[in-house]
Formats: structure tokens, sequence, C-alpha cells
């Protein structure tokens, strides 16, 4: 596989957790999986599940707004319950709930009319399937959650043989899903619960390959991703490669009715600048309705997010990761061709903003968005060792409400002083 140019200019991804654990609202799959509910309750789910209200150009028009690039889309979640119409099961909303229709091949066709790029999860774990709690983790001690009826047969009790018919399945799904839809990315998950050889990752990547050669892979197709895919937290240092941090607009990936602990704006738009700062994209999740509507107060917040994505379009897309840490009190990118720094200043900045270890000369200071221009000067230094860049601070109607942007000039290519001066 290659990463594909495309990823990596998108900087933001929606993902949709959608499907039957939208009508209770309870946490899909782990709902029953930790006992929280029967599976059997669960399951029950199926009868509400309508899609009554599903517009996917409605959702399509909504992340090009937000100022994404793709989505990602819950084809199948560790439940079993697949969204498209699978000849392998009848377990689906086609078959088995009111919605009665595949809701993947409409949610395709919308984004790619808006110009969006076509992402799918699919859940190598499938906790409702007969055949798959049938060997045990190689290392189980690993990964405690893995101590479940569901996932997990009793001590003694292991069936190579229908573990082989599981991974049948399996892979019959992922061809289903790559034949039906084409995706752009295929988003795997559930590879905590066995080895890699267990998966047998190396046949299926294969497969995927084989059908899928553009295709971008996460690396939860274990040994054979393109990208890491850090959850819920901005990691300190940031993966080595590509990346994308996955995160919700409130404490959930599915919806959840009760759940009103929502990101701001500013927030959201704090995360996904110290996200491209480093390098990754942000993939934001929301949670729809079992009709298939998006809240209202995740909507507006995605909307947000792309008013300021818009305003400072220059420092987001077309960028890189920009100064390494220490430089700069905040986040930033720099332009692909190394010649324009873009500061992000979170809150107001007062009298002025400073970069240190800048060796390149300095052309001019604007802030983005309106184009004024702010004085800099430079103090200190000696011989290698720069000195600290000073810019004033800008004021009024130049401050963005969430985070202003300044873009610094270069008169060459980016150089940084990383070192300890004079001993």
């Amino acid at each position: 596989m290659a990463m594909q140019k495309w990823f990596g200019e998108a900087r933001l991804g929606i993902f949709v957790h959608w499907g039957i654990y939208a009508v209770d609202g309870v946490a899909e799959s782990w709902a029953f999986y930790d006992g929280t509910v029967t599976h059997e309750q669960y399951m029950n789910q199926l009868h509400g599940f309508t899609a009554s209200r599903y517009d996917p150009h409605a959702w399509a028009e909504l992340f090009a707004r937000a100022g994404a690039g793709y989505a990602v889309l819950t084809a199948k979640h560790h439940d079993g319950v697949a969204l498209f119409d699978t000849r392998h099961s009848d377990l689906s909303v086609v078959r088995r709930t009111p919605a009665g229709r595949d809701l993947v091949a409409g949610y395709a066709d919308a984004l790619r009319e808006r110009g969006l790029k076509v992402g799918l999860y699919f859940s190598h774990s499938d906790w409702s399937h007969p055949d798959y709690a049938t060997v045990r983790h190689p290392a189980p001690q690993e990964v405690p959650v893995n101590d479940s009826r569901f996932s997990t047969p009793p001590e003694g009790r292991e069936d190579p043989a229908r573990w082989d018919r599981y991974l049948d399945f399996r892979a019959a799904q992922v061809r289903e899903v790559a034949e039906l839809f084409r995706p752009d990315l295929l988003w795997f998950d559930g590879e905590w619960e066995r080895s890699e050889e267990q998966w047998q990752m190396d046949a299926l990547a294969r497969d995927v390959v084989s059908l899928l050669p553009e295709t971008v892979l996460n690396a939860r197709l274990t040994g054979h991703g393109d990208y890491a895919t850090p959850e819920q937290g901005l990691p300190v240092e940031p993966p080595e490669g590509p990346w994308e941090l996955c995160l919700t607009v409130n404490d959930s990936w599915g919806h959840q009715h009760t759940d009103d602990n929502h990101k701001s704006v500013g927030q959201l738009v704090r995360c996904f600048t110290e996200t491209i700062g480093m390098g990754g994209n942000l993939l934001l999740a929301v949670g729809p309705r079992e009709d298939g509507t998006i809240p209202q107060a995740q909507a507006d917040r995605l909307l947000g997010l792309g008013t300021w994505i818009t305003r400072h379009a220059e420092a987001v897309h077309g960028t890189v990761a920009g100064l390494p840490p220490g430089h700069h009190y905040g986040p930033s990118t720099l332009s692909a061709d190394g010649r324009t720094l873009y500061l992000v200043c979170f809150g107001t900045p007062h009298e002025t903003v400073s970069v240190r270890g800048l060796s390149t000369p300095v052309k001019r200071v604007t802030v983005l968005g309106n184009g004024d221009v702010l004085a800099h000067r430079v103090t200190g230094g000696l011989g290698h060792v720069p000195g600290v860049l000073w810019i004033d601070a800008p004021t009024g109607g130049q401050v963005d409400p969430h985070a202003t942007v300044l873009a610094v000039e270069l008169d060459a290519d980016l150089d940084v002083y990383r070192g300890r001066g004079r001993q």
C-alpha cells in the first residue's frame, strides 16, 4: 500500500457511528459486551431503527461546510449489524429493521457528488457471530477487556475449525464492502482481540489491495496499515508517519440521548489546530439518531469549526507540521514551499507574540483572514544562535474569537535552531 496524497491534504474527516444502538441510546456494541444490557435487549433495538429521516446529501453538505475532506461511516461495528445488504448474514438493517434498505450506498454516492472521499469502518470482531468466540488471544493478559463470553471461549473449549469458518465469513464481508462501494479509505477496528497471525492479516491485506490498490488503510489492519489512529486524546509526541486523531464531539461515539457534554467550537478549533500542527488529521465523530438526523448541537459545532477553517484555509490546506515544541506558545503549520509559517494564537495575545530559535529572516507578518500587517523585530542573538522574534500583538477586530493566525513570511526556507547555546 502507499499513502494517498489526498489524505494528508484533507486535514479533517468526520467519523459517523450510526447503528441500532441509537434507538435506546446505549454504547455501540459495548452495552451488551460489558453487561449493561443483555444481548437480547440490545438486539431488540432492531425493531426501532427506522432511518426515516436519513438524508445522505444533507450529511455530505454538512461535512463539506465543516471543512472536511472525507468521512468514515460504520458499515459494521462489533455488534455484527451491517448497514449494507450483505449476502453472508441476515443480521443487517436491510433485513432486520424497519429501515429496510442499504444505508451505505446512498452515503457513498452523496459524498462523491460533493467531492468528499468515502471512508468505511469495518470491525474485524463480530460479537454476535456464532463462530466468533472460538479461540483465545495468545496473550489475553495484555488486553483484559477480552475476558467476555462474546469474544473468548471457556478454557479448554477452543475450536480452530469454527474460527477458520469465521475468518472466511469476515473476508467475504470485507470483499463485499470493497466491491459494492469502492471506498477511498477502509477503517478497520477490533484488532486487539486476536494476534496478527490469528487474524491472518497478511491474507486479508493481500485480498484488499488486489481489489482496492489505491485505498487508504488504517493501522488496525495490523502490520499493513498506512497510518496510525490514536483516539480521544492528543498524543504529546506524534506517531511516526501519517496519523489521525479520532475524537468525539461529546463523550460518546454513537448517539446517546443524555450525553450533552459537547466540546465548544473553541475547544474543537484548539484540538484541530494542535493536531494539524503536529502533522496529523482530525477525525471528528458525530452520532446520528436512529432516524438518521444529526443532533443540532453537533451540527452547529461542525459548522462553527468549518467557519474557522474557511477563514484560515491558507494555514490549513497545503501545509505541513510547523515549529517543533518550544519555539512558539501554540501550534503552527508551514506552507508546502517552506516559506510561510502560520502561528496559531489562542485567546487574546497581549503586547507581543514571540518566536524563539527562528534562524530565517522574516520579510512580513500579517493577520490571516484580514491581511493587516503587524510590526516585528528581533532582539538578541549571538553568532549562530538566533535572537527572539517579537511580533506586535493583534488587537480589536484582528483577534479571532477562537484562534488568531499570524502568517509569517520568510526570506528563505524555514530554519530553526535547536541547540543549547553557548555552554
